[in-house]
């Protein structure tokens, strides 16, 4: 039930979206586990790159970040070009050292609205995570600690706004469901890209 093996290979199969990129979003809410499941499909990928959006986004602009991944990841990768980019830094408010992202035949952004209006164009595919809102805000909360209170009280007013704004889930291919030993995957409300029914294992 682990094994990404199959899906990646659908995955790898997609035309490309973006240049010569196959750009795939992991999409859910906060706290549903999109950077662990990137994690794991990426490595499935043979070591794809994969651009967290928590690197793009800061304090002041939780989801305001369309221009920057348009003008220093979007653009570049649709041109075949490397793309160049400054990730923030929660705890000293600033962007850091750029890093560079390669335009690999696929490509993984992960993060709450990697699968919104504006990106959609450039995806050869839009995963969404299922695990409801409220299960997914408490195991953040549980992870990030009692120091983070605060910052999770707006972050879920942001959220909700989001998503009521500019829904990702309407328009997924496929919806990942955490299993014991696993994922499984089904088709998604969007009508997929790829082909449906797919499952691990």
């Amino acid at each position: 039930m682990d094994d990404l093996a199959e899906p990646a290979r659908r995955l790898r199969r997609l035309p490309p979206s973006s240049g010569p990129v196959r750009l795939i979003a992991v999409d859910g809410h906060a706290g549903s586990g999109k950077s662990t499941f990137a994690g794991r499909l990426a490595t499935a990928l043979g070591g794809a790159p994969v651009l967290h959006l928590d690197d793009l986004a800061t304090h002041e602009e939780l989801f305001a970040w369309t221009d920057r991944l348009r003008d220093q990841v979007l653009s570049p990768l649709s041109r075949g070009e490397p793309a160049r980019y400054a990730p923030y830094d929660w705890t000293t408010r600033r962007f850091g050292v750029p890093r560079t992202l390669p335009p690999a035949p696929v490509v993984l952004i992960e993060g709450v609205g990697a699968g919104r209006a504006a990106v959609r164009p450039y995806l050869a595919a839009l995963l969404w995570i299922e695990l409801d809102r409220t299960r997914s805000w408490e195991r953040g909360r549980r992870r990030d600690g009692p120091g983070l209170r605060e910052f999770w009280d707006g972050w879920t007013v942001a959220e909700q706004r989001h998503f009521a704004r500019d829904p990702s889930y309407p328009f997924a291919d496929a919806v990942i469901r955490q299993v014991p030993g696993g994922y499984v995957w089904v088709e998604g409300p969007g009508r997929g890209r790829e082909e449906s029914d797919h499952h691990t294992g």
